[in-house]
């Protein structure tokens, strides 16, 4: 049986995408900027618009327009859900540049920023600007690029330095990836086989194998959403700011929560394996969604058998039918040989050989005799037979 459901889990669970190079979040299609020498200018000459809210500017090329249009509807309230996670939220107006393609999302980038070619989305937290690919809003994953960016401009204005790993786990609460069951097999991978990280090795540096780097991103959204949970949204802010006010993360999160980070992550740590070992995933809702996928693997397998086994079965009809046709085109072709047979010996019958005639004549009309014969007083042959020297009785003699 366990060896049934980490079948099922691998299953379901999406191979980890190789780190891009260079990309500061592999995984994800987003990158961040924290050049503070990047001096935003005049707004390029590809921007034909602007778009204002009570927290946001947003400049959209001329093909951008309605999806500028639709963003300015949504906008503030994505940035309120900052709130649950942060417990505050972040200073100033943010600018958001929207274009369609990667020209103009290349064109609307700060001066030596140039976007990464794989990015559809670039931060620059400092200067408080997002870059963001018009398209990249009507895939699947658009809000959750939005928001992920959005963690990263809300990070930066609140204080310059955040470990790594917190800066990645708050993005993930708040974009919801961390409910994927991409993560849950990630950490229950982790757990299992006893890999998962100190956070203390997640501070600045990042996994380079993109296994390791999924179980980075899992754990990393796990912790922030226990912290979160367990000590609510004002511990958090006071987290926030004590890191704002130039304090040590590790300080911050003291007097913030009135415990070591070493001590909570051990604590943390040591209820992994009740969450995210077997008994969660043989009891949990967890196993329902596995189960579900795999019913829905063998109902896939299972249709395609059908489909197959009625594609063979009209094949073998198709064939059956054509060996119908062949025999009746042959018994046709018999019978109608048989009657040219027929028609050609009833032919010959109308016209049979005339029969023979009397001895010495060959089978034709006796010849009949000359004047000249019966003058003679020769009597014809045919009075010759067997009752007469002529075929005639003899004529009495009279006396």
């Amino acid at each position: 049986m366990r060896h049934l459901l980490v079948l099922l889990l691998l299953l379901a669970t999406p191979l980890a995408r190789a780190q891009e190079p260079g990309g500061a979040h592999g995984i994800h299609a987003h990158e961040v900027v924290s050049d503070a020498a990047l001096v935003p200018l005049t707004p390029p000459p590809v921007v034909s618009g602007e778009l204002t809210t009570k927290r946001f500017r947003i400049l959209h090329t001329a093909a951008a327009t309605g999806a500028a249009h639709e963003l300015s509807r949504q906008i503030e309230g994505v940035r309120d859900t900052f709130g649950t996670i942060l417990g505050k939220d972040w200073p100033g107006v943010t600018e958001i540049r929207l274009g369609v393609g990667r020209s103009e999302f290349e064109a609307l980038a700060l001066p030596g920023g140039k976007p990464p070619g794989w990015a559809v989305a670039l931060a620059y937290p400092v200067h408080q600007i997002i870059l963001l690919d018009a398209l990249s809003l009507n895939a699947p994953d658009g809000q959750q690029t939005l928001r992920h960016e959005l963690a990263h401009v809300a990070l930066g204005q609140l204080a310059p330095q955040w470990p790594r790993w917190f800066q990645e786990g708050v993005a993930q609460n708040v974009t919801g990836e961390r409910y994927s069951l991409t993560h849950y097999g990630a950490i229950f991978r982790a757990v299992t086989q006893e890999r998962v990280f100190h956070f203390e090795h997640l501070d600045r540096a990042w996994p380079d194998v993109p296994s390791d780097v999924e179980i980075a991103y899992a754990q990393s959204a796990a912790f922030v959403a226990h912290l979160s949970a367990k000590f609510g949204p004002q511990a958090m802010a006071a987290l926030v700011e004590g890191v704002a006010r130039g304090e040590p993360f590790e300080t911050a999160f003291g007097k913030a929560f009135r415990t070591s980070l070493l001590v909570e992550e051990t604590d943390w740590r040591g209820g992994l394996a009740a969450r995210y070992g077997w008994l969660p995933l043989t009891t949990s809702s967890a196993l329902v969604w596995l189960g579900a996928s795999f019913l829905c693997v063998a109902a896939y397998a299972r249709r395609r058998q059908q489909r197959a086994a009625k594609l063979a079965e009209m094949a073998a009809q198709d064939a059956a039918e054509d060996a119908t046709l062949r025999l009746l085109a042959a018994q046709a072709a018999a019978a109608n040989a048989q009657a040219q047979e027929g028609l050609a010996s009833t032919t010959d019958a109308t016209w049979p050989d005339w029969p023979a005639g009397p001895p010495g004549t060959d089978g034709h009309e006796p010849a009949l005799e000359t004047d000249s014969a019966l003058a003679e007083g020769a009597a014809p042959d045919y009075l010759d037979d067997e009752d007469g020297p002529h075929g005639r009785p003899p004529k009495p003699t009279l006396h």
